[in-house]
């Protein structure tokens, strides 16, 4: 046939082949599930209560909305660690690429749940704002100073991991966040000895801008993930150049790249060949150079040079 296809090694493609390149996702999944995820969503999430409590008993946004930054630490260290386990599930015939997409998912939805809370704290903010209510300084500045402790304990947790790219984002979130819980002290210490109520809530607008900043990225990405569309650590130009690099690849078309999770991309295509003996080792050249463009299943397509379909083929 002129169309010629390898079952079998179409098939293959949708499998990583063994190689150190698999490790990160490996270590990634394991540490999902360690300790250091789950001693810091409790030690957060303990927090996060007492600081909503207390906000609501002394009536401070700042804490309020301080209590709702952290939570989302909380929501996306439980969501990950909810997903990764769901990602590491067999595939079904149902579900045959498995529960990976889970991930991508659960940041869609701490995302959402992370604007509706903007949105609601931030209404707060601007009435109370032209009517401060009295607030105790002390009080938030002690609650506050609470959370750098918990903050920079549970940063910890992932110090010895940090070069993980997953233990490193919630070691620089969880740091960032102890940032912020110092700020909210300075105002109450300011607030205690000053009576300036108004700052209270001029420090949970600047808070919320914070939230603001941080998940929008969250939430644009997760969308686009979501409709399949190319992950933005992927180069399209460079994947097809990583494909014709390989010898007796001739042409490299009909490219569809998507991620099956926050960690894992799969990628079609269509190739054509020289030499049709090669067949088997060119496509596992192709595979190989993928993985160096963070592809981790790859379904190759492969067309003799001498086929007549080339006349219809896109380069």
């Amino acid at each position: 046939m002129a169309h010629n296809h390898d079952h079998k090694e179409a098939h293959s493609g949708t499998h990583s082949h063994s190689h150190s390149h698999s490790h990160t996702h490996a270590v990634s999944a394991s540490l999902a599930g360690s300790k250091a995820f789950i001693i810091g969503i409790g030690l957060n999430l303990a927090y996060v209560l007492a600081e909503f409590i207390v906000g609501l008993w002394i009536h401070s946004l700042a804490l309020l909305t301080d209590a709702g930054h952290n939570l989302s630490d909380v929501a996306s260290l439980g969501l990950s660690l909810m997903a990764f386990r769901l990602a590491k599930r067999q595939a079904t015939e149902s579900y045959t690429y498995g529960y990976k997409k889970s991930t991508i998912l659960a940041a869609l939805t701490n995302a959402v749940f992370l604007c509706i809370a903007i949105g609601v704290l931030g209404y707060e903010a601007v009435e109370r704002f032209g009517h401060p209510q009295p607030v105790q300084g002390g009080v938030v500045a002690w609650v506050a100073g609470l959370g750098i402790v918990v903050n920079g304990l549970s940063a910890l947790l992932f110090f010895k991991e940090k070069n993980e790219l997953n233990a490193k984002s919630a070691y620089l979130h969880l740091m960032a966040d102890a940032i912020v819980s110092a700020g909210v002290v300075l105002a109450g210490v300011v607030i205690y000895f000053t009576n300036w109520y108004w700052l209270d809530t001029v420090v949970s607008l600047c808070v919320l801008v914070v939230i603001l900043w941080s998940t929008w990225s969250l939430l644009t990405d997760s969308i686009r993930l979501s409709m399949d569309a190319v992950p933005k650590n992927i180069d399209l130009a460079k994947v097809r150049e990583e494909m014709l690099e390989v010898p007796g690849v001739l042409t490299a078309s009909h490219i569809h790249i998507w991620a099956l999770s926050t960690t894992e991309n799969a990628l079609t295509a269509h190739i054509t060949i020289e030499t049709p003996s090669d067949r088997a080792a060119i496509i596992a050249s192709v595979k190989h150079n993928l993985q160096h463009c963070n592809i981790q299943h790859a379904t190759i397509e492969v067309d003799e040079a001498s086929s007549p379909i080339l006349d219809n083929c896109i380069p």
